[in-house]
């Protein structure tokens, strides 16, 4: 991918990083938007294949934005079908994995500061592992009361009124138990490192958060934490594929990247190459969140990618949603 400093105008100038030397800005197919918002598209190739990307910076300090989640009860509705439910909301972006038998997130929601979907912690052992449960954390990213931006590891339990988090990447737990319980744990004094065995946990007091994984970037670097997620088998995390990710740069931007694939236009990306885009849009975290067929973002209600399916917009029980103050719900 070729590379170039760019130095954006207005409010995004202060995040001038390396990006995409084709990234262009797209606002005036999606307007109105506020001065706040911007929309930005390429297709510039990161490798032989055909490519096509947009994604979404928004200031996370204007009080006049709304950074919000929404969800269905044991059903899923369309991102379209969410902006009507929502009232025309700037952004809707699918987030969580989820279950097409149950129609329920897999990953955490947190909606006005109260938890609404919950991490799945436990997967059985598959061959001669089948006794055994893997007890992996899930990632989310999250936004404060004080519009601040973060993305952690959850312990998540619908007995508590906060998720409890990591700030650092938690190795699996591996028992024959079918559910984990962090007070049955071993307690291991906290390591300073890139992984911790069994870090302090501690409450997440987030006001908007959705889940995904796995964490694509920390403290400015690429460290894909999918050994520790266990999100994509073998060697997943090569696979092209549509994508949607989100993070955030240190001087409070949050960026939406959604990537097209399985399509003529765009052949997808893998999540390497995922990272990179967004280390080079200047995150400083990154999330992945769902993606294949359930990749879709709107701007004020036009599509940005073409989803994959060949019905179109996935269905799915959860978006993350940017609006005007003004039309925030009750």
């Amino acid at each position: 991918m070729r590379k170039a400093i760019l130095l954006f105008a207005g409010f995004y100038s202060s995040t001038a990083c390396l990006a995409q030397s084709q990234w262009k800005n797209v606002d005036s197919l999606y307007q109105p938007l506020p001065s706040s918002v911007h929309v930005y598209y390429t297709n510039e190739p990161v490798d032989t294949g055909k490519f096509k990307a947009y994604y979404v910076i928004a200031d996370l300090k204007d009080k006049n934005l709304v950074f919000d989640a929404d969800t269905t009860l044991n059903r899923r509705l369309t991102p379209s079908q969410f902006y009507e439910k929502d009232n025309h909301p700037l952004v809707v972006v699918n987030c969580t994995f989820f279950s097409f038998e149950t129609n329920r997130s897999l990953n955490a929601v947190i909606k006005n500061g109260r938890l609404v979907a919950y991490n799945v912690h436990s997967l059985p052992g598959r061959g001669k592992d089948t006794l055994t449960y893997r007890h992996p954390f899930g990632s989310a990213i999250g936004i404060s009361n004080k519009r601040k931006a973060d993305v952690a590891w959850l312990y998540t339990d619908s007995t508590l009124k906060y998720p409890l988090a990591s700030q650092w990447a938690v190795a699996v737990i591996k028992d024959s138990l079918s559910n984990t319980n962090l007070k049955t744990q071993p307690k291991v004094p906290s390591i300073k490192s890139h992984v911790a065995i069994s870090p302090s946990f501690k409450k997440w007091k987030m006001k908007t958060a959705v889940g995904g994984g796995p964490v694509l970037i920390q403290n400015g670097e690429i460290k894909i934490t999918n050994n520790e997620e266990l999100k994509f088998g073998g060697k997943g995390i090569n696979d092209k594929h549509p994508r949607t990710a989100m993070g955030y740069t240190k001087d409070g931007k949050l960026i939406i990247l959604v990537i097209q694939g399985r399509s003529e236009a765009g052949s997808g990306a893998s999540l390497v190459q995922e990272a990179k885009i967004l280390k080079d849009l200047g995150c400083w975290e990154a999330l992945n969140l769902d993606g294949g067929g359930s990749s879709c973002m709107l701007v004020n209600g036009k599509e940005t990618i073409q989803p994959s399916d060949k019905e179109g917009q996935r269905p799915v029980p959860a978006v993350f949603i940017v609006r005007l103050k003004h039309f925030n719900n009750p």
